[in-house]
């Protein structure tokens, strides 16, 4: 049940990225959902990857750089899923970094109910 919870708020915080970034589009709540339901399998699978490939300059930058992959991975989504647009690299970035805020957010609400 606490899976199908995040996915939802999960969905409804990419709905609220393509309200509050421009240049992030998104068609319907079902491509909201689809959205939701890859990012985390992205980031269960391909960004363990990523951040080990980029520790060196994760490093540097002291993770930073981790909002450099998502912003990447989330315009990739932009160029794959129809019914979802990102404009730019640089609004995919800015929808990162909502994004990561937002599921920060969320995981640290429903951990706290947990406990």
């Amino acid at each position: 049940m606490r899976l199908l919870l995040r996915w939802a708020l999960g969905a409804g915080a990419f709905w609220l990225v393509a309200h509050f970034v421009p240049g992030v589009a998104i068609a319907s709540w079902v491509t909201a959902l689809v959205l939701a339901l890859l990012w985390g399998l992205i980031g269960f699978t391909v960004k363990p990857i990523l951040v080990l490939l980029t520790l060196p300059i994760n490093l540097i930058t002291f993770g930073l750089f981790t909002l450099v992959i998502n912003g990447f991975l989330l315009w990739l989504l932009g160029g794959i899923i129809k019914g979802f647009e990102v404009d730019t690299f640089l609004h995919a970035f800015l929808g990162a970094l909502l994004l990561s805020i937002l599921m920060g957010v969320i995981n640290w609400v429903l951990d706290q109910k947990e406990d």
